[in-house]
């Protein structure tokens, strides 16, 4: 195969462009694997990495998609050999170096982790960097303290890739789960996947960010950020501590320090962006664990090809999405 498919987004002055094309393998950048892509997924930076000024995207043209699982076809590396399957997520994928959207990848050989045992690399890819910060968020909870006998725990932006994830992790290792959502008619979804309740965005926040508020949870997963983090941080309860992933929301958080200092309260910052791989690898180890026990296709919204990609991204940008979108190359 001297050509191959991939999705290059393109900006020359006014004109922007995302569309399917032909590369070489001399077009792919430098690194030590190349691996056959047979997974990706869409995430939030990937939608926002295919519109003009999203932000992401640091040099044109270029192909985006910050998640990938396919088999390594060559490697400089001795870890990795012809026919390993891999993942590959986050560090510069689909930022600066040419992500998933492309039926091969070169990757550096330290972005890349061989896939943990009892998972497949669609059900990888199911998680994808969604899942696995919500895993990572999972673990960082733990890592404080937090444990099912503590009380409630909850999840905002339920329905998204994070959230939606996080209800049913936090579930299956036997969490009473609160799941937020301003998604009505989600709800029965939520359920599903293991909520015992589902709170509106207003019961979380009312547009008021007060000092203190009633102590409601022990904990919580927050892909949202902004204003709704500081009224969530509110209404943590003495020593529990809210795992924060996201800005869909916003940037900033107008928050007091009162619940740092008399509540004792932890804000747990997760980056699944620059994770060091001794977590990456205990955190992939985790999923694959306990993917066994999860009906991972509650978690499928829909499953698209490298030609349908253009038409389906911007709906993560217009809240559309539940769940996760995959990607088959």
């Amino acid at each position: 195969m001297s050509t191959f498919d991939a999705l290059i987004v393109n900006k020359q002055d006014e004109q922007f462009s995302v569309e399917v094309q032909k590369l070489t393998f001399e077009d792919l950048p430098e690194g030590e694997v190349l691996i056959q892509v047979k997974y990706s997924g869409i995430n939030y930076k990937d939608s926002l990495a295919t519109i003009p000024n999203g932000n992401i995207v640091k040099t044109y043209p270029f192909v985006p998609g910050i998640d990938l699982a396919g088999v390594v076809v060559s490697s400089e590396d001795p870890r990795f050999k012809e026919g390993d399957e891999v993942i590959a997520t986050s560090y510069e994928i689909g930022v600066t170096h040419f992500g998933g959207y492309s039926q091969f990848a070169r990757i550096p050989s330290k972005w890349v982790v061989p896939l943990p045992e009892g998972i497949t690399l669609r059900e990888a890819m199911i998680f994808g960097t969604a899942g696995f910060t919500a895993a990572l968020s999972v673990q960082r909870l733990e890592d404080n303290g937090i444990s099912p006998d503590k009380g409630k725990v909850l999840v905002t932006g339920a329905t998204g890739g994070v959230g939606s994830i996080a209800v049913a992790l936090l579930a299956k290792l036997g969490y009473e789960v609160e799941a937020s959502t301003g998604k009505q008619s989600e709800q029965d979804y939520l359920k599903e996947l293991g909520a015992s309740s589902i709170v509106s965005r207003e019961e979380v926040f009312d547009g008021k960010i007060r000092a203190l508020g009633k102590q409601k949870w022990v904990a919580a997963v927050d892909p949202v950020g902004g204003e709704p983090l500081a009224a969530l941080l509110s209404q943590i309860q003495y020593g529990g501590s809210v795992a924060v992933s996201g800005l869909t929301a916003g940037t900033n958080v107008p928050t007091t320090v009162f619940p740092f200092i008399l509540r004792g309260v932890n804000l747990l910052g997760i980056d699944s962006v620059y994770c060091d791989m001794e977590s990456r690898l205990k955190v992939w180890k985790r999923i694959a664990d306990i993917s066994k026990s999860l009906n991972l296709e509650q978690f499928v919204q829909q499953e698209v090809t490298l030609q349908q990609l253009p038409e389906v991204l911007p709906t993560l940008l217009k809240a559309q999405a539940r769940g996760r979108i995959l990607v088959k190359l």
